[in-house]
């Protein structure tokens, strides 16, 4: 890799950290290359994605920012998963290191200066995604709306249903 490619390459890597919400850091030794296409599948599917990184780029790409204890997390074979969503790579990752002894969690990066330990990914791996987030908060926006909806369609069900009384009354 010469000097250019290795310039253009932590350009990337800066702009998928910039634009990522967390960075998990995850150790692969073992896995065969199958394993690494079903990982980077499930990841596509949450919209998040892997990539295997060279360790001296991505600390050159996080340029000191994330002090020692981010640069300590780089250690190894090292590959990354990220997404827009902090939560959708946590979860997947988190995931397939429970279905697979060769596939390890080691920490994570939160936006550029909050360091992550394997715990912390776990723990955010347990929280709702961005998409289960909105989804319940229509679902709570709306419910008030149809309760509305019946409260006044009650008093006009039960006008008609007086009326209808009488009608079929009169017809006796």
């Amino acid at each position: 890799m010469d000097r250019a490619q290795k310039a253009e390459a932590i350009e990337t890597l800066k702009g998928v950290l910039a634009d990522s919400g967390a960075v998990v850091v995850t150790h692969y030794m073992g896995l065969t290359v199958a394993e690494m296409t079903d990982l980077r599948g499930r990841l596509r599917k949450e919209g998040a994605s892997l990539k295997v990184v060279k360790n001296t780029l991505v600390q050159k790409a996080l340029d000191g920012v994330a002090g020692e204890a981010g640069d300590a997390l780089f250690k190894g074979p090292v590959a990354i998963a990220y997404g827009p969503d902090p939560v959708s790579a946590a979860k997947v990752v988190t995931q397939y290191a429970k279905d697979n002894e060769k596939f390890t969690v080691v920490g994570g990066l939160l936006g550029q200066t909050t360091i992550l330990d394997k715990a912390a990914v776990s723990s955010l791996a347990t929280l709702p995604s961005l998409d289960q987030i909105r989804a319940t908060l229509i679902g709570l926006l709306q419910a008030p709306a149809t309760k509305v909806a019946g409260v006044l369609q009650a008093p006009a069900g039960q006008l008609a249903r007086v009326f209808n009384a009488y009608a079929t009354k009169d017809a006796a």
